[in-house]
């Protein structure tokens, strides 16, 4: 077996142990530890959150004072203290949906969102960064200043400009990859610090 797949299954194994949906809370939790994106009491929204292990991770940071909303156009499975909408992004009504949740701006928005992947790297690439391209359209509606948010990016073509595109609104953005990512995959994630409008 290669270092590579060992990792995946890792990954993949710890989450079956520890009742994460998905590996992809690994690289959640890497990215908090690092960066502190989401803390104690913040208010937040998880784009693109199917099968549900972003808001897993969430919902333990954020505790009792804190909320959870998860939106995807999948369904997915219940998730104590997180309110899941099964909804489109694209769809103009959820941002009246995120306030009547919150009832105020959220601390953080962060999105692990997909395309349906087709295969063709270019299409999946241009696809992922204009589903990114309405996240932040939806976090310019709902996020209040100084807070923070994450951004998975498959890399590519577009991948540069769309960094320089939400630079442009926070303090402080890095582009990262965490060890629970595995190695030849070229998604890449986007910690975005400090929003300033």
């Amino acid at each position: 077996m290669k270092l590579i797949d060992a990792r995946k299954d890792h990954y993949r194994k710890l989450a079956h142990e520890e009742g994460y949906r998905s590996r992809s809370s690994y690289k959640l939790k890497e990215l908090n530890k690092s960066y502190r994106i989401l803390g104690a009491g913040h208010y937040v929204l998880d784009l693109g959150c199917a099968p549900g292990g972003w808001a897993q991770i969430s919902t333990k940071l954020v505790g009792n004072q804190g909320k959870v909303m998860g939106i995807d156009t999948s369904f997915v499975e219940e998730i104590s203290g997180v309110h899941i909408l099964k909804a489109n992004i694209e769809d103009d009504s959820v941002i009246e949906e995120i306030f009547s949740f919150f009832g105020k701006k959220v601390n953080a928005v962060i999105s692990d969102i997909s395309p349906q992947v087709s295969g063709n790297w270019s299409v999946d690439h241009s696809a992922q960064i204009s589903l990114n391209y309405t996240a932040v359209k939806i976090m310019d509606q709902v996020l209040a200043i100084k807070g923070n948010a994450l951004f998975k990016v498959f890399d590519g073509e577009y991948s540069s400009e769309f960094y320089h595109y939400v630079k442009k609104k926070f303090s402080k953005v890095n582009l990262t990859k965490p060890k629970a990512s595995r190695k030849p995959s070229s998604e890449l994630y986007c910690v975005c610090l400090g929003y300033t409008g």
